[in-house]
């Protein structure tokens, strides 16, 4: 009896030994409270479209910089504009158990839908850049007007064709470059375009789809400047960040000035920020990605610590941004089958409001990045 009772108890010991050995090794593994660490991490998935564009790089620049500062992990993917693949991420960011997400780069903003109310099932805070999913919960869209800016731009450009008229807009024809006719942005972009065109009757507006690219710019802007050749009195151009050097290069092909054509619209982007410090283009709205997106990962911070966001018809200022103020407004201005807040942020008119070489312009912000 009692050599059993040694037994046990010796048996007890060598359990009690590789006990302390295997927790001895879990911690070198895992150092202590590095599990509780990965509990406390924050992690925002974020989807964006056709990654290594300028524009989308400012969006995960501006991102990246205020997790940085508040020590989140932002996990980036590229849905490339395909809503299937969104939709993928979406499941994959739900999977991993993100902690807030961020919509920017949706083609089909309906489609996306059914991902978004994922999100808002699993109770995890949405955020959107640029264009705003037509359903769903959304926390806070953060964006400019684009109507309301392509009506500031397009006036510019109005007052350019008068400049090279004797002050007189006279007959003629204009070109409009669009952007993707399926996007919902190109639709708020030709309201924009036509509420101010309308009040000029005499000038006739011929459209060409430029599919936000350069390449199909450039072959619109061609064939239609062979078309109309003199009655062209000015090129307009949706988005000149990512069409507006292929416009230009069409109208320097047919041996023409730019500076005859008043190229303007919104979005300028670095190419088309370099045109106007050439002088070969008139002015452009621009759009601050970089802030939008820093401040979206500020307002998933609020969320986050339990802070209250800004209710509608409050007015955001920062001394000094270029996007301030911003008006908090009703998301269903922008995106009427979704809830939510919409934050209209301010975009600079470069170069008259806002210098080329200004460094709060994310366009010279690049080659830091």
């Amino acid at each position: 009896m009692k050599k059993r009772s040694l037994l046990l108890i010796a048996l007890l010991m060598l359990a009690m030994v590789f006990a302390g050995c295997t927790a001895a090794e879990s911690e070198a593994e895992d150092p202590a409270g590095a599990e509780q660490a990965a509990d406390d991490e924050i992690v925002i998935g974020m989807v964006v479209r056709d990654i290594e564009t300028p524009f989308i790089m400012a969006l995960i620049a501006g991102a990246q910089a205020k997790c940085d500062e508040l020590g989140y992990t932002l996990d980036v993917q590229d849905g490339r504009g395909d809503s299937l693949l969104i939709l993928e991420h979406i499941d994959n960011f739900l999977m991993k158990g993100v902690d807030g997400f961020i919509m920017s780069g949706a083609i089909d903003l309906k489609a996306v839908v059914p991902g978004i109310e994922k999100l808002n099932a699993a109770n995890i805070p949405v955020m959107a850049l640029d264009s705003c999913p037509e359903g769903g919960d959304i926390e806070m869209f953060v964006n400019f007007d684009n109507t309301l800016e392509t009506e500031r731009a397009t006036e510019v450009f109005i007052e350019g064709i008068k400049e090279r008229n004797g002050g007189e807009v006279p007959e003629g024809v204009v070109i409009c470059i669009t952007g993707d006719l399926a996007d919902m942005i190109t639709g708020l972009i030709t309201t924009g375009f036509y509420n101010v065109m309308n009040q000029y009757p005499q000038i006739t507006v011929v459209e060409g789809e430029g599919k936000w690219n350069n390449e199909d710019s450039y072959e619109r802007t061609a064939e239609l400047l062979t078309r109309y050749g003199d009655e062209v009195l000015g090129v307009y151009v949706h988005t000149p960040d990512i069409m507006g050097t292929g416009a230009i290069r069409a109208i320097e092909t047919a041996g023409l000035d730019p500076v005859d054509y008043g190229v303007c619209g919104i979005h300028i982007g670095p190419e088309f920020l370099d045109l106007i410090k050439q002088e070969k283009v008139l002015s452009c709205v621009e759009f601050p990605g970089y802030d939008c997106a820093y401040l979206a990962v500020k307002y998933l911070g609020d969320i986050f610590n339990g802070v209250p966001l800004p209710e509608i018809g409050d007015i955001i200022e920062e001394e000094g941004a270029i996007w301030s103020p911003a008006e908090v407004m009703d998301i269903k201005t922008q995106s009427p089958n979704a809830n939510g807040l919409y934050l209209r942020v301010q975009g600079p008119m470069v170069p008259t409001e806002v210098a080329v070489d200004d460094p709060r312009l994310w366009e010279n912000m690049v080659e830091s990045w």
